[in-house]
């Protein structure tokens, strides 16, 4: 199969991934989300709305020859996508090696395998130097990905923090983000609170935390969201930043 010269990316994350393979610029279609993520890029692909409603009838006039999406909340998506006839690659990580085998799998889809197997291996070379970085110290951590109601990050973020040093005791790697409570947070007595709540970048008020009525004497950080929330390349970067705070 020939490699794709028209891709829509719906998804910051494969958005992301596609720049560090240097294919930006066969990118047709975008989302709002993903405008970030192509800021040094000269062209403008046509923006198609949303993460979860894109307009599919604009999509199909862009006559991509791939469309990217992930996560399982974009399953819908990915399925009305496919109905229409078109050509989808589809991401969803739960777990870090997983994410990093990703950059492998859509370098495959784009074209560009060997780009894409330098990308995971030099991935898997940062996690391990960020490895190096960390103390013995063993800090708990609370990463939170959403304020109201507070919610524990999941899926590859307790991965993350672990690499950077940290325990993140309220979700296990692999599982879905959920809601906490008050005692919950309070019993784990963090050390370190990480503010990446979903779409707010780094506009955060740490007193988003710190104005609770919680019992938590922590040192609270805001990070980007991109850079923990965002199955990517973006990730070595979080962490990156996490063994910097810790």
């Amino acid at each position: 199969m020939a490699p794709p010269e028209r891709i829509v990316s719906l998804a910051p994350a494969a958005t992301a991934t596609c720049r560090e393979l240097g294919v930006a610029d066969r990118l047709v279609g975008i989302t709002t989300h993903c405008r970030s993520e192509l800021e040094d890029v000269d062209d403008n692909p046509t923006v198609l709305g949303g993460w979860l409603d894109p307009d599919l009838d604009e999509l199909e006039r862009l006559d991509p020859d791939l469309v990217c999406t992930s996560d399982a909340l974009q399953a819908e998506v990915r399925d009305a996508i496919r109905d229409r006839g078109m050509r989808v690659h589809h991401m969803d990580a739960e777990r870090l090696p997983e994410v990093i085998d990703g950059f492998a799998t859509l370098g495959d889809a784009v074209g560009r395998g060997a780009a894409g197997e330098r990308l995971a291996a030099r991935s898997r070379e940062r996690l391990d130097r960020v490895r190096e970085r960390a103390t013995g110290a063993r800090p708990t951590v609370y990463a939170e990905e959403w304020a109201d109601p507070p919610m524990a990050a999941g899926n590859w973020v307790p991965e993350l923090v672990e690499v950077a040093g940290g325990h993140h005791p309220f979700v296990d790697p692999g599982e879905r983000s959920r809601a906490v409570t008050r005692e919950e947070v309070e019993a784990a007595d963090p050390d370190h609170v990480v503010l990446h709540l979903c779409g707010h970048g780094t506009r955060v008020d740490p007193a988003t935390v710190t104005d609770r009525d919680w019992a938590v004497d922590a040192a609270v950080h805001v990070v980007d969201d991109a850079l923990l929330n965002q199955p990517s390349p973006n990730l070595l970067d979080g962490a990156e930043r996490l063994v910097e705070l810790f």
